[in-house]
């Protein structure tokens, strides 16, 4: 299986530069020296209290922060070569998935619109293929077609969220870095919106970086499990064998912390997606 991300010795510093008044300000490094595969179609997660590293690793994934060292190669190409060639390569490659659904859709603009971005900057289509695709698209996470004609305020957290992961989509990326992605939602709607997320991942050939602090929820959906502290990744290993055996402190901890949900590891009804439209169209 080869790799859709591979990062080495990646380190983030924030401050630390001269003053206006000659001092020199404190320097925080919010990530050390980490290294990881994420591995084509795998779900990777990526735990740690806050302050950890975690979501500073996912912004500089995606371009939102830059690396002080350290090198990131994206689908075989290097993230530095990939950036010079512009962001609508960049964006083929890869989307973002943020934590509040709401708050990521400009309130300002339909659905329709925010939809017709990524479509018509990304990937270039015309508009009757624009038009057929927003379709799919909903068709894909579950929500009506009239939901083009509306604003992000008048959906639900849940509803939002779909409608966030089909704008990803849009763009045809076969990675996606999902940020806290059901943290901000109901327990019943994060239910949801994680068996949407892997029929999708099936459906559409993905691979996901997946950033959590919810044990239960990363326990439930990752192939392998890599645990940040204080900026370091202390261990990494796949999600059966981490939650049986934890090596390192820190991780044992952490597990024996956290509430612990009654699931068994992908066992669900085999049943047709689609079946739970009518539940996730309120969610």
């Amino acid at each position: 299986m080869s790799n859709a991300i591979v990062v080495k010795d990646l380190v983030k510093t924030f401050g630390g530069k001269r003053s206006l008044f000659g001092g020199t300000g404190h320097a925080v490094h919010a990530v050390k020296g980490v290294s990881f595969e994420l591995k084509q179609n795998e779900t990777l997660a990526i735990v740690g209290e806050s302050g950890s590293g975690k979501s500073t690793i996912a912004r500089m994934l995606v371009g939102l922060e830059t690396p002080t060292s350290g090198t990131i190669a994206i689908g075989g190409q290097d993230y530095a070569e990939l950036h010079a060639k512009g962001s609508r390569e960049f964006g083929q490659m890869i989307q973002y998935v943020f934590q509040d659904p709401v708050a990521s859709l400009n309130p300002r603009k339909t659905i329709d619109t925010i939809l017709d971005v990524p479509l018509k900057l990304l990937r270039g289509y015309d508009s009757e293929k624009r038009k057929a695709r927003k379709r799919e698209l909903l068709d894909a996470v579950q929500m009506p077609s009239d939901t083009l004609e509306r604003y992000p305020h008048e959906f639900s957290g849940g509803q939002a969220q779909r409608i966030a992961i089909a704008r990803a989509l849009a763009a045809e990326a076969k990675i996606m870095v999902l940020d806290e992605p059901v943290s901000a939602l109901d327990v019943s709607v994060q239910a949801q919106v994680l068996l949407l997320l892997d029929d999708l991942k099936r459906e559409f050939d993905l691979s996901y970086l997946f950033i959590s602090h919810d044990l239960a929820v990363v326990e439930s959906v990752s192939d392998r499990v890599a645990v940040m502290y204080l900026g370091e990744m202390v261990e990494l290993d796949t999600a059966e064998k981490l939650f049986a055996a934890p090596g390192h402190e820190y991780t044992r901890e952490l597990i024996a912390s956290a509430p612990r949900l009654e699931r068994e590891r992908q066992s669900r009804p085999e049943t047709d997606r689609r079946g739970t439209t009518e539940l996730s169209s309120r969610a």
